[in-house]
């Protein structure tokens, strides 16, 4: 392996680190479950804050800040930044589920447990759902939401293979976005695999890799939980600097998942547009005038009722804030036409830049590279229930249209960069180069136009 640069030395100390004080890092995500479950269980019990509640004095508006305003978005950000750290050092569901399976039965994960498409239908459902029921207004909403998924990691923990994080390695309903953004971290655990073979006697214990990772074979960042468990294991497994673009110039068909590419541009993309933008869409409003006026014209009256339970549509008639049937079928057409007419778009276009490449099997490394951009819309969606309460809180936040513009830009730049550099390996021509990247940016264009809208053009 050759010499280490000064900040890589730093890093492999680092991560060294971690292995060794492993159960200080035990202790911080039990700290973190505490956190969590003291702000997703008490201000669900706590009566509906009226509209003079502000976050420091009044505990439920306090928590919907901390989880939806800095929590979820600054938890995307660090996917970014340090890769899957939040899985493997601090996750409190990942925690809780590795602490049950050492209690149950043990048994072997089945094959449809393993089925690749599991992370993209519970990210699509997850999102849906919590529209229908305003999750990230109401507590009682993100205990359902947050607070069933906790449930169902813990008895997935009690059923499969003890010691092991099964949940989070399959079913966990954000794990297939974590990987995705995981592949722009600078930094990772790299695995010199001739360097493992060649160390047959290590000097340290076989680690425990909870999510059930090949570590001999591991490349890049987008599966590793980055918990530092087998740091130096054969001195072949060290933490590293390395280029954000790497993983995803890298890719090729036979390393990246087909559900990774269609939860990339039907999810991340298409269906979390709809979701963060269908409460100030005039399209919306248009399709429900329009559902309206046929139900009426047919005299099926029942559907403009708004007496559906908490848990199956939004009921806090006491906030004046019900959702009616016909609500909530609009919300599920708006969202899944978002999620089709946007992601069918896309894909078109990155398929036709594959064929200017030359290579159909191109088509779903080249999706990979609308990854910033898509990742930006997320925390641009998240960060707006942060500049909502905020605002509520009588802060005028004048920079945060600049700074939305700045980040778009800079997302759409790098999604860009990534498209011309991926192209460019191809060794292709310049006149089918330049096409490709003509494709791509119809692609870009088409996304930063949707969020253009949310945050501008309706504004």
């Amino acid at each position: 392996m050759p010499e280490l640069s000064w900040h890589n030395r730093w890093l492999q100390r680092l991560g060294d680190g971690m292995r060794r004080h492993a159960r200080v890092i035990r202790g911080a995500q039990w700290a973190v479950v505490l956190f969590y479950g003291v702000l997703l269980v008490i201000p669900a019990m706590l009566p509906l804050p009226d509209n003079q509640a502000r976050m420091f004095n009044n505990l439920t508006v306090l928590a919907q800040f901390l989880f939806w305003g800095i929590w979820w978005p600054f938890v995307l950000l660090s996917m970014v930044l340090f890769g899957r750290l939040w899985c493997g050092v601090l996750c409190p569901e990942g925690a809780l589920s590795e602490w049950a399976s050492h209690y149950g039965t043990g048994l072997r994960v089945p094959r449809w447990v393993r089925w690749g498409g599991w992370p993209t239908l519970a990210f699509c459902l997850t999102t849906l759902y919590g529209q229908l029921i305003s999750v990230y207004d109401y507590a009682q909403a993100a205990l359902l939401i947050l607070g069933g998924s906790t449930l169902a990691a813990v008895v997935v923990g009690l059923v499969f293979v003890r010691g092991k994080r099964i949940w989070c390695r399959y079913l966990c309903p954000v794990s297939g976005v974590f990987a995705l953004l995981a592949r722009l971290a600078p930094v990772h655990f790299r695995v010199d695999e001739q360097r493992w073979v060649d160390n047959t006697a290590p000097r340290l214990a076989p680690p425990n890799c909870a999510p059930l990772l090949d570590i001999r074979r591991m490349k890049g960042a987008s599966d590793c939980h980055a918990c530092g468990r087998c740091s130096g294991q054969r001195g072949a497994v060290q933490l590293i600097v390395r280029s954000s673009n790497q993983e995803i110039l890298q890719a090729t068909a036979l390393t990246v998942s087909r559900w990774d590419s269609r939860l990339l541009l039907f999810g991340v993309i298409g269906l979390a547009m709809g979701a963060f933008q269908w409460t100030v869409s005039p399209w919306f409003v248009a399709l429900k005038q329009h559902l309206a006026q046929w139900l009426v014209e047919h005299d099926l009256l029942w559907a403009l009722q708004d007496n559906a339970p908490w848990w199956l549509l939004t009921h806090y008639p006491q906030l004046n804030d019900s959702f009616s049937w016909l609500d909530g079928f609009s919300i599920i057409l708006y969202l899944g036409l978002s999620s089709m007419l946007l992601g069918t778009a896309l894909l078109i276009l990155v398929r036709l830049t594959a064929r200017l490449a030359q290579d159909r099997t191109l088509d779903w490394p080249l999706a990979l590279t609308l990854t910033p951009l898509g990742g930006a819309g997320l925390f641009l969606g998240l960060s707006a229930t942060t500049v909502k309460l905020l605002r509520y809180e009588g802060q005028l936040l004048e920079w945060v249209q600049p700074s939305r513009a700045c980040l778009l830009m800079a997302a759409m730049g790098w999604s860009l960069l990534l498209g011309w550099k991926r192209l460019d390996r191809e060794g292709i021509s310049l006149p089918r180069r330049l096409s490709g990247a003509v494709c791509l940016l119809l692609a870009n264009g088409l996304i930063g136009f949707g969020w253009w809208l949310q945050f501008w053009g309706w504004a």
